[in-house]
């Protein structure tokens, strides 16, 4: 079993050292993560006719095959899957990301992101992402509040999870999305097959344009967070299950339509576009 563990938060992450070595049990394990911060990035590789990462070599204490990218996870993951290190992969395994990525979160996250891309190439993966003090900012936390992150929580966590999965590989690649509160194991309430929620639990309040003291015509972006969000959560959301206490899995699903309404109205018009 060869897996590959990256992340979106760059090679020197101490979440992505953890969970590399607590994978070993599981298989063979490569790292291939980007070389610097890459959070948000989501399934992006960039211009692929513009493309030329460097790729270095990197020290992991305890990892034997480590290498980092200049690039973002999604792309990391697609090079080594189209055969830059020499092997094949199994399983792709990203994180430990310090701030849940739950709600829209999902969307952006470039831990996801890295799930994704593998996915697209017929490799399962599993996203690990563990929430911070304060709840950080959709799926981000400030390095001030990684003081106390309970990183061997998640770790373990995510270990058990991988090593049923590689125990019995699903014929169809899949991707699973873990997310689970700041605290010990023996704190955790359980674990939640979820749904991805509406709403992250803390977001942006709003964004101003301050003008840059001479430059005309320029400014600099000022982003305001809003405080951590009170409302009553679904607990079977991926929001609502961390906030209680226990782990959230959440299968992300292939896109599919879903709602034939809109897409019927845009054939009309094309239709009608056509037929002039």
């Amino acid at each position: 079993m060869n897996i590959l563990v990256t992340n979106d938060d760059g090679i020197d992450s101490i979440g992505l050292h953890i969970l590399a070595r607590a994978m070993k049990p599981h298989g063979d394990i490569t790292i291939v993560a980007p070389d610097k911060e890459y959070s948000g990035a989501g399934c992006s590789i960039g211009a692929l006719h513009l493309a030329r990462p460097d790729v270095h070599k990197a020290h992991v204490e305890g990892i034997d095959d480590a290498w980092s990218m200049s690039g973002p996870p999604a792309l990391c993951v697609m090079i080594a899957r189209l055969g830059a290190f020499d092997k094949t992969f199994d399983l792709v395994v990203s994180g430990i990301n310090p701030g849940a990525n739950v709600g829209r979160a999902v969307y952006m996250s470039g831990t996801i992101g890295a799930t994704l891309s593998g996915r697209m190439g017929g490799v399962s993966g599993v996203a690990v992402s563990q929430a911070t003090e304060s709840w950080g900012i959709e799926g981000q936390g400030y390095e001030e509040m990684l003081v106390h992150q309970k990183w061997d929580t998640a770790a373990e966590v995510a270990a058990a999870a991988v090593g049923s999965l590689v125990s019995n590989m699903p014929e169809e690649a899949t991707v699973l999305n873990i997310n689970l509160p700041n605290c010990p194991v023996d704190e955790l309430q359980g674990v939640t097959r979820t749904y991805v929620g509406v709403a992250p639990p803390r977001k942006m309040s709003s964004v101003n344009l301050r003008a840059q003291p001479g430059h005309e015509g320029s400014f600099h972006v000022d982003m305001n967070w809003g405080e951590p969000s009170d409302e009553p959560i679904d607990p079977n959301s991926d929001i609502g299950a961390i906030i209680a206490g226990n782990v959230s899995i959440t299968a992300l699903g292939h896109l599919r339509e879903t709602d034939e309404t809109q897409t019927n109205l845009a054939v009309q018009g094309i239709e009608h576009f056509l037929s002039r």
